[in-house]
């Protein structure tokens, strides 16, 4: 996403702070630049565009910087940015899309077009992305698009025939750590390199949920932010304690199995979904399953996962789960 740029020192969101304004202070997504920047040489014949990929991977900052090399200073006159997902119904794309479309060029910018940034495209229903795709059609000469979403799939195929389409990818332990590094240097932040880990495994390639924790890390800790820390502003449990859990009841202790969750669930107040989520993390790193064992619990894990979701106890739910681990624990003990 970005590489250490700050747009102003009033800002005080580390996200807002250190987005970058031009596309070489983008982190990753090689391809991406280099296919934006040969585009971009003649802006005059420049496509719509929809951005695809995970969130937190540098979608709506890229969007951005093209919308700035394209118009210059004065980009902000001539551009719209809406979140698709409110724009859901037909009259909103014609009216709130549409009208823009018609008086982009009124802000005055270097070429004849404005542009218009739609988030979350994917969310809208998909009469409202027909509707978008006639005004797309009917609005090209002073309007180009720029479509984000995190699922190319939602996107209906004439949208999609009508842009250059380009997938972010997401970014690396490697790359989150060693930006992160940089943005706590630079704000004198005080972390150790477990808690800068923690951060980084916990933000799961997203990179604008890792600066958001280490930002809120370093302003609720009373010194040097670590693991610990952390995982306590994150409502998480230690990975030790989840793999304590798992080893009682793939042991056979099951009494004392849910004695460890039931702490797990008050002592960190965690929903029974982000216990699972845990769960799955930790499943593959205890010595005590076999690789066959493993996959026979990572299935099971996701029908309560399912059935979670469906609304059922969680407590229970997860109770069971432990004892369908302590048969399979038992499993490996018979002759």
């Amino acid at each position: 996403m970005v590489q250490g740029f700050a747009m102003s020192v009033d800002d005080v969101m580390w996200v807002e702070k250190y987005r970058p304004r031009k596309l070489d202070e983008v982190v990753n997504q090689k391809e991406v630049i280099l296919s934006l920047k040969s585009l971009l040489k003649h802006t005059e014949t420049l496509p719509h565009l929809l951005f695809s990929g995970p969130p937190g991977t540098g979608k709506t900052s890229v969007a951005l910087c093209v919308v700035s090399e394209v118009l210059g200073p004065a980009w902000r006159s001539s551009t719209l940015e809406l979140n698709a997902s409110d724009e859901r119904k037909i009259e909103d794309v014609r009216q709130t899309v549409k009208q823009f479309s018609q008086i982009a060029k009124m802000g005055g910018g270097k070429t004849a077009y404005g542009f218009i940034i739609l988030d979350e495209c994917d969310e809208m229903t998909e009469p409202a992305q027909n509707a978008l795709r006639r005004i797309m059609e009917t609005s090209s000469r002073v309007t180009r698009f720029i479509l984000i979403c995190n699922y190319l799939s939602g996107i209906i195929p004439p949208i999609q025939s009508r842009c250059a389409i380009f997938q972010f990818q997401r970014l690396s332990e490697e790359q989150i750590d060693s930006h992160l590094a940089r943005i706590a240097k630079n704000e004198k932040a005080e972390i150790t390199p477990d808690g800068l880990s923690q951060i980084v495994e916990g933000s799961e390639g997203d990179l604008r949920k890792a600066m958001n924790l280490l930002q809120t890390s370093v302003a609720l800790s009373k010194g040097k932010v670590d693991a610990k820390t952390v995982l306590e502003i994150t409502h998480q449990a230690a990975p030790q304690e989840i793999q304590t859990m798992l080893n009682l009841a793939i042991g056979g202790d099951f009494t004392k199995a849910r004695n460890h969750l039931y702490q797990l669930m008050i002592k960190h107040a965690l929903p029974g979904r982000e216990i699972v989520r845990q769960i799955h993390r930790e499943i593959f790193q205890t010595p005590l399953l076999t690789a066959d064992q493993q996959l026979k619990a990572v299935s099971l894990l996701g029908d309560y996962d399912y059935r979670l979701v469906e609304g059922a106890n969680e407590d229970i739910q997860l109770s069971a789960f432990l004892a369908q681990l302590a048969r399979i624990g038992a499993e490996k003990k018979e002759p």
